[in-house]
């Protein structure tokens, strides 16, 4: 309502009381008829002083109700990674929020915390999370995301990258998590034995192969399992070394080689992830053939990478952003499986290996690096 109008309503009494000032006098009945006329326009002005001040109320409401709904939203995103290793993983999430009509610096603000590549330091950045007041975490990797359960069972929480959230107990089951995480995960049943089929068909009368894990991730221990029984399937020897920090990876390397393995699988890890060129490049200079669990390694100069595509898991982490702000609980939404993988192979690094990767298998592959 026009200020004008407020004006108009609120001194609507005063011209109506000056107007009956004016008012001739009349005998008779005429007089109640006079008696009675100020005490009618006074109501006729209560009223219409009334409407006035419930337009007030209702602006005023209408105003509070258009700030909060300008209030953006908070997010606060949380890996044990880096942010440049993850740079593709977060513009693939922004675009996703996007197509849903959530704008970063517009509806939304997104606080990032990087752990860059040491593991121990991601509780504290939950926690400085936690004191901005967040309205939701958005998590890489099983290891944040159990940081952020442990500080809050109700926040929700989007994970995407994660790894086994049902054998870890983060999740009750994938169909219904329960609790308050959801998200995609990576996990798939059959991605360990597709890895191991890939060294063998790569490296005719490989037997001992070496494990690269990080035995401080929780979704370690469930991954090198479903590993070491496909190994058993495929009559291979798996030798497996655990690395918690980036300083180790070098000792890990040498120890392999040390111990007669023909080739290596590096299992999931975001912090490994942040490492990747570093991984690849020692791997080369000592020659020993290396099989990834995503092709972001093989892209960063590793030898083969297969597994999900992790930029597009990120991406569709987004949809679970917008059901939860829609008002949709995280235990009721189905955690989603990986239906894209991606095959990358780096015949550069296969050349510096002197191996030879078979017309079939480039044939595969979702990617060839030249």
């Amino acid at each position: 309502m026009h200020r004008r109008e407020l004006i108009t309503l609120l001194g609507g009494a005063t011209t109506s009381s000056a107007s009956l000032q004016n008012t001739s006098s009349v005998e008779g009945h005429m007089k109640r008829r006079k008696f009675n006329a100020p005490l009618g326009r006074t109501r006729t002005s209560m009223v219409r002083k009334t409407a006035a001040f419930q337009a007030i109320l209702v602006l005023f409401g209408s105003m509070h109700a258009a700030l909060a709904q300008q209030t953006p939203y908070r997010m606060g995103l949380v890996s044990p990674g880096s942010a440049s290793s993850m740079a593709p993983r977060v513009e693939a999430l922004k675009n996703g929020l996007r197509e849903h009509g959530y704008v970063e610096g517009r509806n939304i603000t997104i606080e990032y915390r990087w752990g860059e590549g040491e593991d121990q330091r991601v509780p504290g950045l939950v926690s400085d999370l936690m004191n901005l007041k967040v309205d939701m975490f958005l998590t890489h990797g099983v290891l944040a995301t159990r940081a952020a359960r442990n500080a809050s069972a109700t926040m929700p929480i989007v994970c995407f990258d994660c790894g086994d959230l049902v054998a870890t107990g983060l999740v009750e089951s994938l169909s219904r998590p329960g609790g308050n995480i959801t998200g995609v995960t990576l996990i798939h049943p059959d991605t360990s034995g597709k890895r191991l089929e890939l060294l063998k068909e790569m490296i005719p009368g490989v037997a001992r192969v070496a494990v690269l894990y990080n035995p401080g991730n929780p979704v370690a221990e469930p991954e090198l399992k479903s590993t070491q029984d496909a190994a058993r399937i495929l009559n291979l020897h798996l030798q497996p070394l655990g690395v918690e920090g980036p300083s180790a990876i070098e000792r890990a390397v040498t120890s392999m080689m040390r111990e007669g393995a023909d080739a290596l699988i590096v299992l999931s890890d975001a912090a490994f992830l942040g490492r990747r060129r570093q991984i690849a490049q020692l791997v080369e200079a000592n020659r020993l053939p290396t099989i990834f669990w995503t092709g972001d390694y093989a892209k960063a100069g590793g030898l083969v990478g297969y597994g999900p595509d992790g930029v597009a898991l990120a991406r569709r982490a987004a949809s679970y952003v917008d059901k939860i702000l829609k008002g949709a609980r995280p235990r009721d939404l189905p955690i989603e499986q990986p239906v894209k993988f991606e095959l990358v192979v780096n015949l550069k690094a296969a050349n510096a290996l002197g191996l030879t990767i078979s017309p079939a298998l480039l044939a595969r592959a979702d990617e060839v690096i030249e």
